[in-house]
Formats: C-alpha cells, structure tokens, sequence
C-alpha cells in the first residue's frame, strides 16, 4: 500500500519564512521523521510526497528506510494536493487498490495505530479513518460569540491521519468534490460528499499535527518518549 503526504502547504497558522514540514526536529526536517515513521512500517510499500510547485526546501530524497519515495506537484487546496498524489499513482507499478493519506506535520503516529488503522480499514469495504474522541465539553457559538449551544460530545471525534480508502474511489471523490466546488478538508469529507462514511478507528493523543511553535517542542517530547533515547532517522537517500 502506497501513502500520499500532502507537504505543499506553506504553513501560514505557524508563522515565519520556513514551511512548518521542513522546521527541524531533533536535527532533522519535521518531514523526514513523517516520512521514516510511515516507511518503516511493514504495510507501506512506498510514499508519494506532494510537494508545491519550484518547493526550493524539498532535499530530493527517493527513499526512506529502503521504501521508494516519489513525488507530485500540488495545489492550492489540500485536497487539489492529495489528487495529484494520487493521480501520480496511476503512474506506480502495483499501487494496490487501497491508498492512505497522512498529514507532513504528523511526526510521530504510532506503529500500533497504523496496525489497527490497516486491518480494521482493508476488511471495510470504504476504509478507515484514526480519530481521538472529544474529552471536553464543546459548545456551539451563536453570531454574537455567545454560547448558542453544548453539543453532546459522546459521539464527537477529532479527525487524525492516516486516513485509508480505496485508492480509486478516494479520487473519485477528490474529483467530484471540485466539480460541485466543494472544498473538503479532509479525505473522509470529500467520501461523504459522494455517500460513502469511512470507519472511525481509535487513534493515540501521541498522533500529534504539528500547528503552532509549542506543537513542534511537544513533538520533541513525544519522539524522544517513543525512541527511549536520542531519536535516530532511517537511512534517507538520494538527497541533494
């Protein structure tokens, strides 16, 4: 199963000159640890980086602990990014029919979550999505800023990656979304758009997304917790 890394984005909520995907983490781009963490997993068969266009930080790697790495141009939207991934695919001797797609600032998902993510998602006939439930209580504002409502959070989940679909009706999908120009801001929305609900699966708080100056120093922390020791890279090869 190949994984498609939407990495185009230029990371505007984190602020400063460098996209948040090539900040360094424990010496390394933020982006090379999501990649080694998804390539060192015995499901993924390769990794399709979607990265923008003339992207002057992109070091030009074509594989990650011995898994082939290759790359597409994206878009503007997250979404138009995953379609050139995965229409880059097209392209890829024995893709396979399932595809998964995991965000370039989500350094530290752990092996366990991408087990139970593949065997639960692969025996769906749509897929599977990792997803934390809601803890808090969650209200709804009103156009004044007030509270207009508390939402019952029982059944409330934040939304995680990798998600898992089947490759060609994730396209489908992503395609159908943009001819009704529907933007979705993730996989499993654009799938709803065409009726299809992929499989909430019980994902770890460690599945950090990497947002704002304080996500990158808990990332730090979560890496150094998961190695036990100084975190080490898997040989990443083929860069400039």
């Amino acid at each position: 199963m190949w994984c498609v890394i939407p990495a185009a984005g230029s990371g505007r909520r984190f602020g400063g000159d460098t996209p948040k995907q090539y900040l360094t983490l424990h010496g390394q781009p933020l982006l090379a640890w999501t990649l080694a963490r998804l390539a060192s997993h015995p499901a993924v068969d390769g990794l399709m980086v979607v990265v923008a266009a003339g992207d002057a930080w992109w070091p030009g790697w074509t594989a990650v602990a011995g898994k082939p790495v290759r790359t597409a141009v994206g878009g503007a939207e997250r979404a138009d990014s995953v379609l050139a991934g995965l229409r880059a695919l097209a392209d890829v001797p024995d893709a396979g029919p399932w595809v998964m797609v995991h965000d370039a600032a989500r350094p530290c998902v752990p092996h366990a979550d991408l087990d139970h993510l593949v065997a639960a998602g692969t025996a769906d006939p749509v897929g599977a999505i990792l997803a934390a439930r809601v803890r808090d209580t969650v209200k709804q504002a009103g156009p004044d800023q007030r509270i207009a409502a508390t939402l019952p959070r029982e059944r409330l989940w934040r939304a995680q990656t990798p998600q898992l679909a089947r490759r060609e009706r994730l396209q489908y999908a992503l395609e159908e979304s943009g001819r009704r120009s529907i933007v979705p801001t993730d996989e499993a929305a654009a799938l709803e758009t065409v009726g299809e609900f992929l499989l909430l699966v019980e994902g770890s708080e460690e599945n950090l997304k990497v947002t704002t100056s304080p996500d990158l120093a808990l990332a730090e922390s979560i890496l150094l917790r998961q190695h036990g020791s100084s975190p080490d890279l898997p040989s990443l090869s083929g860069h400039r």
